[in-house]
């Protein structure tokens, strides 16, 4: 056993191997190569479906095997589920599946028949994963349930938009309605900060007769901070494991993927998201980001992930589980220990926190809650006993992945897609 299991207090079952699912063409992501270590390491036998033989997820000594699978997560759902089949039958016996994108979360609840024989995952309404990735969907939920959001518009046309311009209060935020649309048709790339109305409708004129975003209230950073609950919930909506969090830096700023992150006990937050998850219905795994609005004192739910979170691996108790082995000892029907949270232990996505880190001290944000030192540091990429994930990101990284992070700095100094004027 790897030194990074000693002393837990469980065994998982080494007989059930994960599969780490995801759709699209993102190579580059650690909260794969996070699922494959936190399981590997327990012994349980890893697959994951991959871009290419070259991603840092096959690179992984925990690795089984990797299927090469190149897909744009826009494909029709029945040559996705055969695939999956396909794939299941090559493992050869049942494997719990891991999605890490929503796309993979959505088919999975969407063909639950087809998909329960080689295949063990937790059983939700098949509707609830992608109305909960729908940031139209989510709002309404929230809304039916007293779930605090940041208030939002959703315009069905250009002339919707110009109304809304109208009585706005600006700056607002644009992002896209769905999240399914991000890798082929996005209207705007990611969360966008618009300062004016007339940046507004520029905006709008490229979104077509039909425009796909939400306009929602900006949350002014100075007067809010960034939380994250990451839990696993069991088929009566009850929690295996829940944590909370405070994200300390995200690329792009303010507005992107976790870039360094400390655990934080909040027992409201905490109470609040098993709260709504229960009213909802939902099981399995969930990544949450919400807000706290220092001008109200609520925390407004910005997004709803229903499935497992890149920086997941933040999150550990002191029985050693996080939210990947709680999914697997849930379905393999065994217990899952009971244990606090590592408090003041930090979070560190390499290739993007030091960006992240000028970026954030340009603007002179700091965060109130992160602790003045951390507990321990767990690394996203860097691992002593798997190093060569780290090896590949960085050879995959460092030329197309510094010229993207140039870009997205010069875009974010010019106030360009991520603030319109």
């Amino acid at each position: 056993m790897a030194e990074h299991t000693a002393g837990v207090p469980f065994e998982a079952d080494r007989d059930v191997p994960g599969l780490v699912v995801k759709f699209g063409d993102y190579p580059l992501h650690h909260g794969g190569v996070g699922a494959i270590r936190s399981l590997g390491r327990l012994g349980v036998p890893m697959y994951a479906v991959t871009e290419d033989p070259y991603t840092p997820a096959a690179a992984s000594r925990y690795l089984k095997k990797a299927f090469v699978w190149p897909t744009t997560g826009a494909e029709d759902p029945a040559r996705l589920v055969e695939g999956l089949l396909r794939i299941g039958g090559r493992i050869g016996r049942p494997s719990v599946l891991i999605p890490t994108d929503e796309e993979a979360a959505v088919l999975i609840a969407e063909h639950q028949a087809e998909l329960a024989g080689p295949f063990l995952f937790p059983r939700v309404d098949p509707a609830l994963p992608r109305r909960l990735a729908s940031k139209q969907g989510l709002h309404e939920l929230c809304v039916e349930h007293g779930i605090a959001s940041p208030s939002a518009a959703f315009p069905r046309s250009y002339d919707d938009v110009v109304a809304f311009a109208e009585t706005a209060r600006f700056p607002v935020v644009a992002k896209n309605r769905e999240a399914f649309v991000r890798r082929s048709r996005p209207a705007v790339h990611g969360t966008t900060r618009v300062a004016t109305r007339a940046g507004l409708l520029a905006l709008a004129r490229d979104w077509g007769p039909e425009p796909g975003v939400i306009l929602q209230e900006y949350l002014p950073r100075e007067q809010a901070e960034d939380w994250i609950v990451h839990a696993c919930f069991d088929r009566d909506s009850q929690p295996l494991a829940l944590f909370t969090g405070v994200k300390v830096r995200s690329w792009p700023p303010h507005a992107g993927m976790t870039a360094h992150a400390y655990v934080v006990d909040n027992p409201e937050l905490a109470d609040l998201a098993a709260r709504f998850v229960k009213e909802i219905g939902f099981t399995g795994v969930v990544d949450l980001d919400l807000r706290f609005d220092r001008r109200d004192g609520q925390y407004k739910l910005l997004d709803f992930n229903p499935r497992v979170g890149a920086q997941f691996r933040l999150f550990e108790s002191e029985a050693g589980v996080d939210v990947v082995r709680a999914l697997h000892l849930d379905l393999t029907g065994r217990p899952v220990p009971e244990g606090e949270q590592r408090t003041g232990h930090r979070y560190v996505v390499e290739n993007i926190d030091l960006p992240a880190l000028l970026a954030y001290r340009r603007g002179g944000y700091t965060t109130p809650h992160a602790p003045a030192r951390a507990s321990g540091t767990e690394l996203a990429w860097f691992a002593g006993d798997d190093p060569l994930p780290f090896l590949t990101m960085l050879a995959r990284f460092a030329r197309p992945g510094a010229k993207h992070l140039y870009q997205l700095w010069r875009t974010h100094r010019r106030g360009g897609s991520t603030a319109t004027k």
